[in-house]
């Protein structure tokens, strides 16, 4: 038995067959494209909060004669959260500052961290954290 030669030639539609398989990847792949710009300013938002975090805990607010006095812990965990930025389903931590000795010098360690769960539209994708830190050395005892 053979094909009668007109079904064997007709390619009516299977370029449509081909864009129904191809298109759900292609959404699927600017969509993780989407969700990795938003965790790289999530990353930027937190270099920021360390940079404006480390420039708040070095400042000299009275200066006398004696010394400076530098910035409380909580005040520089204010300026860090006031200055965090970045968009989507993530969420921000910033751990409270501590003050902290090495001889003579005085350091404080900021961190921020990072989570987001992502969604690959049709499944449940990982949950994507990470942290970033900086040990600032301030005036001051």
């Amino acid at each position: 038995m053979t094909l009668r030669p007109e079904l064997h030639e007709d390619e009516d539609g299977a370029a449509a067959i081909e864009l129904a398989f191809a298109l759900p990847i292609l959404i699927m792949l600017i969509w993780m494209m989407v969700q990795l710009g938003e965790v790289f300013q999530a990353a930027a938002g937190m270099q920021h909060a360390l940079g404006e975090g480390a420039r708040y805990a070095t400042l000299c607010l009275n200066p006398t004669n004696n010394g400076c006095t530098t910035p409380s812990a909580d005040a520089i965990a204010d300026k860090m959260n006031d200055a965090v930025y970045g968009i989507g389903p993530g969420t921000f931590a910033i751990t409270p500052p501590a003050k902290s000795v090495d001889g003579s010098a005085s350091y404080y360690d900021l961190t921020v961290s990072y989570s987001q769960g992502t969604s690959l539209l049709f499944l449940p994708g990982p949950t994507i954290s990470f942290s970033r830190s900086k040990r600032v050395w301030v005036a001051g005892s």
